[in-house]
């Protein structure tokens, strides 16, 4: 599966489960580890849990391999390693925290203020 079709396809499983304040960073000229991350806010453990879920069962329905899922046992942020599309699903607070947006765009900014 081509990686455009993968994010859509990722998408709309999180969209199903209503996550919310999704996010997308393409991020395949920083790291040689994936092309995106999607990051997507659930409200509860249970709906972290859910929107993981359904993105694991739509990724496999679609012969997607799965690399990894981390974090899904505490709740808090789980991990989907989907290869050229990592999925971060956070609880508010964690995402606030760790405010991966910002991270990324601080690498962003890091790489193209350089004078050579």
């Amino acid at each position: 599966m081509k990686t455009r079709d993968l994010l859509e396809l990722s998408l709309s499983a999180l969209n199903e489960v209503k996550g919310k304040d999704i996010s997308c960073l393409e991020v395949s000229e920083l790291t040689d580890l994936t092309d995106f991350m999607v990051i997507v806010t659930g409200n509860t453990i249970r709906q972290v849990r859910a929107l993981a879920d359904n993105l694991i069962v739509s990724a496999k329905r679609n012969d997607v391999k799965i690399i990894g899922v981390e974090g899904y046992s505490e709740g808090d942020w789980t991990l989907v390693d989907l290869g050229d599309l990592v999925v971060h699903i956070m609880l508010p607070e964690a995402r606030k925290f760790y405010d991966l947006e910002k991270l990324w765009a601080i690498h962003l900014r890091a790489d193209t203020d350089q004078d050579f």
